[in-house]
C-alpha cells in the first residue's frame, strides 16, 4: 500500500488527545554525533507493506547497520496506516519511528513526537514549516510530492488525445474518448479504500496557481462555487463519476489492484501524487508493458497560459517521544532521509534541498508547469473551522459520499451536494471568527 502525504489534517484525534494525558514530555530526538555509541532496537512502522514484504526494507536496514551496526532496525507494515495508527497512539506503543498520521493536528505534534531541532532545519530539508511548532520541527519528509493525473499514455494516444485537457470540460471530453474507443476504463476512484480519494483536497493552488488557495479557505464562507479550487476539484470528480466514466462499481474496487489495471492498460487515468508514478510503472512492466507508457499530468487548468502543481510533502517521519532509543530512532530517520536513495529509487523528488527532480516530471519541466509550494499561514484557523464544520476536507468520508451522489446511490445532485457544504462551512466559520 502507498499513499502521499495528502494534506496537513482536518481533523482532530479527539481520543488521541482525551487518553494521552498530556503525552510523554519535551524531550529532544537529536541527531547522533558518533554512530559507534548508537544502540539499541527500534520499530519503524510504515504504510509500504509492499516494501516489507519484498524486503527492501530489510536491504536499506543492511546498509544503514554499516554505520551504525549497534542498532537494530524491526519493520511493521500496516496496510490501514491511518486506522491502525490512530489506534495505537491511544498508548505509549506507536513505534519508534512512525509517519505522522493526517488526522493529528500540528498542534498536537509536541503531545505524541520529540522534536528534530529547531527551525534551522529549513535550511537542509524541505516542508519544515509543516512540523514546525513554537520553532521546534516534529517531522521530517522523506519526499516532496507534485500533484497530479497518473495515466497510461497508449490508452490516451489510442483515443486519439495528442496534448493534455487545458480545461475541466475538456478532460471529461478526453475521458469520454477513452471510454469510446479503447477497451479502458477512462478513470478509477479507488473508492473502497477511501484514501487515495483525498488527494483531492491537493488540488488546491493548482486551478488558480495560488500558494495561498488553503490559507484562503479562513476568509471564504462558500468554497465550494464556481471559481474556487475546492469547487474546482470536487465538481470535476463528481462529473466523472456522472457520466458513468468511473469503474462501474467502486465499492469493490481495490488500489493494490488498480496498479496491474493502469499498468496494463486496462484504465486510463488516476488522480494521485507524483509518487505513485514508479508504482504504475513497476506494475506495467510486471504486465508485460513498457513502463514508460506511464506518464503525469497536471490539472487540466491553466493561469496566465501556465498548468501549475502543488508540491507538498509526502508523510513526515517522526520519533515516538516515548522511545526509549530516540538517538537511534533519529539515526535511522536521518540516514534513510539523506544517504539511503529511497528517494532516486522511487522516482520522487527528495525533500533534501537542491536535489535534482525525477525523470517522471521531466515533462513538466519541458511543458513549463509552474511548481508551487503551499503556504501554511492559517492552517491552524482552516483545521479549526474544518473540524467544527464536520466535513473534513481532507478525509475520505466526504468524497465518498459525493461520489455515491454522482453514480445515484445517494439522494440529491451536485448543487445540493455543495450548496450543504458551503452552508457547513460558512456555519463554522462564523462559529469559529465569534
Amino acid at each position: 500500500m502507498r499513499r502521499g502525504w495528502l494534506a496537513v489534517a482536518a481533523a482532530t484525534m479527539t481520543a488521541l488527545t482525551a487518553c494521552s494525558s498530556g503525552g510523554g514530555g519535551t524531550s529532544s530526538a537529536d541527531a547522533p554525533s558518533d554512530p559507534a555509541k548508537v544502540s539499541g532496537d527500534i520499530t519503524v512502522l510504515t504504510n509500504r507493506t509492499d516494501l516489507v514484504q519484498d524486503g527492501t526494507l530489510k536491504k536499506y536496514a543492511a546498509e544503514f547497520n554499516k554505520l551504525y551496526p549497534g542498532v537494530k532496525v524491526n519493520f511493521e507494515g500496516l496496510t490501514d496506516y491511518e486506522g491502525e495508527t490512530k489506534i495505537r497512539m491511544n498508548t505509549e506503543s506507536y513505534g519508534d519511528v512512525l509517519l505522522i498520521p493526517n488526522s493529528l493536528s500540528v498542534g498536537q505534534y509536541p503531545t505524541f513526537f520529540a522534536p528534530l531541532g529547531d527551525t534551522s532545519l529549513a535550511t537542509t530539508f524541505d516542508y519544515t514549516d509543516h512540523a514546525t511548532v513554537k520553532d521546534k520541527v516534529y517531522g521530517l519528509a522523506n519526499i516532496g510530492v507534485a500533484n497530479g493525473f497518473v495515466y497510461n499514455k497508449a490508452v490516451w494516444a489510442q483515443a486519439g488525445i495528442t496534448e493534455w485537457p487545458a480545461t475541466p470540460e475538456q478532460f471529461i471530453e478526453d475521458l469520454k474518448a477513452v471510454k469510446a474507443r479503447t477497451g479502458a476504463i477512462p478513470y478509477y476512484t479507488n473508492y473502497k479504500d477511501g484514501w487515495p480519494l483525498t488527494n483531492w483536497s491537493n488540488v488546491l493552488g493548482s486551478p488558480g496557481c495560488d500558494a495561498g488557495a488553503r490559507d484562503a479557505l479562513a476568509d471564504t464562507d462558500e468554497p465550494w462555487t464556481a471559481g474556487k479550487d475546492l469547487h474546482a476539484a470536487d465538481k470535476l470528480l463528481f462529473d466523472i463519476v456522472h457520466e458513468k466514466l468511473a469503474e462501474p462499481d467502486p465499492t469493490t474496487s481495490n488500489w493494490e489492484n488498480s496498479k496491474t489495471l493502469i499498468g496494463s492498460g486496462k484504465v486510463g487515468t488516476m488522480w494521485l501524487g507524483s509518487w505513485a508514478v514508479s508504482q504504475m510503472q513497476a506494475a506495467a512492466k510486471a504486465a508485460g508493458q513498457d513502463p514508460s507508457t506511464i506518464g503525469f499530468m497536471p490539472f487540466p487548468a491553466r493561469s496566465g497560459g501556465q498548468f501549475c502543481s502543488v508540491l507538498r510533502p509526502d508523510y513526515q517521519y517522526a520519533v515516538n517521544v516515548h522511545s526509549k532509543h530516540k538517538d537511534a530512532a533519529r539515526a535511522w530517520l536521518d540516514w534513510f532521509i539523506t544517504k539511503s536513495g529511497s528517494a532516486a529509487a522511487e522516482a520522487s523528488i527528495s525533500s533534501v534541498k537542491g536535489a535534482a527532480l525525477p525523470d517522471s516530471l521531466k515533462p513538466f519541466q519541458e511543458k513549463n508547469v509552474r511548481f508551487i509550494q503551499e503556504s501554511q499561514s492559517k492552517i491552524d484557523i482552516v483545521n479549526k473551522i474544518d473540524k467544527a464544520s464536520e466535513i473534513g476536507i481532507t478525509s475520505q468520508d466526504y468524497r465518498r459520499r459525493l461520489v455515491d451522489v454522482a453514480r445515484g446511490s445517494a439522494g440529491g445532485d451536485a448543487d445540493s451536494f455543495f450548496k450543504d457544504l458551503n452552508k457547513k462551512w460558512s456555519d463554522s466559520r462564523r462559529t469559529i471568527a465569534g
